[in-house]
């Protein structure tokens, strides 16, 4: 039934002196027209404010703003990282001295990892051997007649003061062929509780029994190596350090902990998983993204890319692995970094930030000590021995954290304090409102409902009165 006029006065006079939304009951309630503008134009104007100020926030929230917190945390001891070695000289000299299309046949292998460009004149010998050696297995050729780590190779292993062995090293393939990996396991044992102590090799990169082809780049001798999380793989591409022969390098690192905000504050997917490792990374992802292509398109599976595939031949390679790398690169279809792409940024990683510094192998007392030691020339020492020493510098770690710059309470709460400040206003208040104005619509739908249909009743004369032509026709008659 809908309300009469008196009570829909009352309803508003009430409305007016019991809200809580300041300023209302003085437009209201002032008998002064002076008075009752100056309100007016008060409420107007904080209430203008108010929507100013609230849509600014809502802009700046939905703009997805964060920040940035670096926080050191000291600690008793600290995990050592994964450390991958690798010869710079991957073959052993007898195995390639009547077989020089090796070097550039690992060239096409690794491709897959780090991008290399074929040239013309390798094409007619390249053909030649893959048509009479079609069982040729690339990965057994270098596992066999690679680098290798053993008692000859490796002559001095120490952690924190422990001997340590070859037999503690895990074979891995690289684009440097047969490379090896201390603490791959992660074990508990090794933390360091010192810093200034870790991890001390002596290597013998054997010049002459290990050799790699000059003309395609390859003209340094030492050992590369690459700092990484037990978790990882390794990737060398950019990230590798190399120490000379004759050389003893002196690692400091530290370890730095990265945490990203999930889309849209930050690129990171929580939800995205590799299939053949435990820890997410942007480099295991892009390797297990072009396994998936390669293994579609040709049917196989390079072995220096994680997965269960048929092992791809050396025509395999030749024919069907390198275009299609190559198309992957072009095409964009493995990409990295953004939270669109194939593979995100992880939403944590470890670093270690690493400061390295050389000296020359030993003065003169110490080559004639080694040389007598190993029963090696010192010119020998010279030309293939490696020192590498790699320590934390300070029992820390640090962690750099995006945060959001605001967080849904925060919004509220800045709302709410816009509302409070300028209006007087709080969420009973806005509950409040939206009664006060539902009820109004509520009457107003009632009105058209009862009261529209008889508007034209109104407007166009009745049937059973007489019209003014009928009146002026009876007064004639008459």
């Amino acid at each position: 039934m809908l309300p009469r006029l008196e009570d829909r006065r009352k309803y508003r006079q009430e409305f007016a002196s019991s809200t809580s939304f300041h300023g209302v009951y003085n437009i209201v309630q002032t008998q002064t027209r002076t008075r009752r503008v100056l309100w007016l134009l008060v409420v107007t104007g904080c209430l203008g404010i108010v929507i100013w100020q609230i849509c600014s926030r809502f802009n700046y929230y939905f703009s997805w703003p964060t920040t940035t917190t670096v926080v050191v945390q000291h600690v008793e001891n600290v995990k050592f990282p994964a450390v991958t070695f690798c010869n710079l000289n991957r073959f052993q000299a007898h195995a390639v001295s009547n077989l020089q299309i090796i070097f550039f046949l690992w060239n096409i292998v690794s491709g897959i990892v780090q991008k290399f460009a074929m040239e013309d004149k390798y094409f007619h010998e390249l053909n030649g051997f893959l048509l009479g050696n079609q069982n040729f297995s690339i990965k057994e050729f270098t596992r066999e007649n690679g680098f290798y780590l053993n008692g000859s190779t490796l002559l001095e292993c120490e952690f924190f003061g422990k001997t340590c062995h070859p037999e503690d090293f895990e074979h891995i393939f690289t684009e440097y062929g047969n490379c090896f990996t201390f603490n791959y396991n992660d074990l508990p044992a090794r933390r360091v509780s010192l810093s200034g102590r870790g991890l001390h090799l002596l290597f013998d990169v054997q010049q002459e029994q290990f050799t790699d082809d000059p003309a395609l780049g390859y003209t340094d001798a030492g050992i590369t190596f690459v700092i990484h999380s037990p978790k990882e793989i390794p990737r060398f591409d950019g990230l590798g350090l190399l120490t000379p022969v004759g050389m003893h390098a002196q690692v400091s690192i530290q370890q730095l902990k990265s945490i990203i905000q999930e889309y849209p504050w930050g690129e990171c997917k929580p939800d995205i998983k590799l299939q053949y490792q435990d820890t997410y990374s942007t480099n295991g992802c892009l390797k297990e993204c072009k396994a998936w292509y390669i293994q579609d398109w040709c049917g196989c599976l390079p072995f220096i890319l994680p997965g269960n595939g048929i092992e791809c031949d050396l025509m395999k390679y030749y024919n069907c692995v390198y275009p299609a790398i190559h198309d992957i690169e072009v095409k964009g279809l493995c990409t990295v970094g953004t939270h669109n792409s194939t593979c995100p940024a992880p939403c944590e990683e470890t670093h270690y930030p690493t400061t390295v510094t050389y000296s020359s192998f030993g003065g003169e007392n110490a080559i004639k000590y080694i040389s007598a030691k190993l029963k090696k020339s010192p010119e020998y020492i010279r030309q293939n021995l490696v020192i590498i020493d790699i320590k934390y510098d300070d029992l820390n770690y640090r962690i750099t954290q995006q945060q959001k710059a605001l967080t849904i309470s925060e919004l509220l709460a800045d709302v709410g304090g816009q509302l409070g400040l300028f209006c007087g206003a709080s969420m009973i208040t806005i509950i409040e409102v939206l009664e006060y104005i539902f009820t109004n619509f509520f009457w107003m739908c009632l009105f058209l409902l009862l009261k529209a249909p008889e508007i034209p009743r109104w407007n166009n004369p009745s049937h059973d009165q007489p019209t003014h032509v009928e009146k002026n026709k009876g007064i004639q008659e008459c």
